[in-house]
């Protein structure tokens, strides 16, 4: 039996909502767990955390690997998101940093900590990579169980990786959006077959004037439907946005989630760049449970 320090921690939260859960396991070393350890740990809290983040020192910096119950994830913005805003709040160190450099599979990414100003973290996406794919409304419509009139004809269905592989498609309403009730085998056979990650489907109207898009994600072929609460997926939508020239990088908040008058918030904000614009994503995190991971 190995113990491992251990924190369930919720990112995204927002007022009464209940964000996205993270397992976060804190190592000494890059050594002290095997890969097998970790996807195993993962596996045992599958219902429990959709996603957990192991975090270990390297080379000065602070290194991430991300599991879920079925596979290693090559980036998980809501792990990132918890992880972060946990090991800023409790290190007088790094709590006096306004820019944090950390390693994710061998890569850089910035984490702006904003925690003094706005109670939150905002992680750097990676750049984006635009891939082409024939996919129609009538192949998407079929998939989310929906008509292909729901699907808004004047915005592109585009396929854009932020670290994720995301299918991104403009639903014409929130009641559209939240009446989604698609099937989670069928929706992983669609996305295995068209190389995709998750889903994240958007619509402009929402249930508060102080939020820009409502979305929802769906991640099936990691072992679960749908993903409360993404970085990932929103900062697709934030490179998606900026591509079309319908945002010009100030502060966005997003809704996220079926629930309609109490969704989990992600803020999005773009650098000026004028080469390559970077996508943020950020929020704010809680502490659930904190103690050891006995692993047997």
């Amino acid at each position: 039996m190995e113990r491992y320090r251990f924190k369930k921690i919720d990112a995204f939260v927002e007022s009464s909502s209940t964000g996205n859960p993270a397992g976060c396991v804190y190592l000494p070393d890059q050594n002290a767990l095997s890969v097998e350890g970790m996807q195993q740990i993962a596996h045992e809290l599958a219902g429990f955390v959709s996603e957990v983040v192991y975090v270990y020192p390297d080379e000065g910096h602070t290194a991430l690997r991300y599991f879920s119950a079925e596979r290693e994830v090559p980036f998980c913005g809501h792990c990132t998101v918890a992880v972060m805003y946990d090991l800023i709040k409790n290190d007088v160190v790094l709590a006096r940093d306004p820019v944090i450099r950390i390693h994710v599979q061998g890569h850089d990414v910035l984490v702006r900590n904003e925690i003094a100003g706005t109670d939150s973290v905002f992680i750097n996406a990676p750049l984006p990579q635009f891939i082409t794919t024939s996919l129609t409304r009538d192949d998407v419509a079929a998939a989310l169980k929906i008509p292909p009139g729901e699907i808004t004809e004047n915005r592109r269905i585009m396929l854009v990786s932020a670290g994720l592989k995301t299918l991104i498609i403009s639903l014409t309403s929130l009641d559209t959006l939240i009446s989604l009730r698609p099937d989670q085998k069928n929706l992983r056979d669609f996305c295995l077959a068209n190389n995709i990650e998750i889903i994240i489907v958007f619509t402009d109207n929402v249930s508060s004037d102080n939020n820009s898009y409502r979305t929802r994600v769906f991640a099936p072929i990691y072992g679960y439907l749908e993903d409360p609460a993404t970085g990932t997926g929103n900062a697709a939508l934030g490179y998606y946005l900026l591509n079309a020239g319908t945002w010009d990088g100030s502060m966005l908040r997003i809704e996220q989630g079926r629930n309609r008058d109490n969704p989990n918030i992600i803020r999005l904000v773009s650098d000026a760049s004028k080469v390559q614009r970077s996508v943020f994503f950020g929020g704010t995190a809680r502490v659930r449970i904190e103690g050891e991971y006995l692993l047997y």
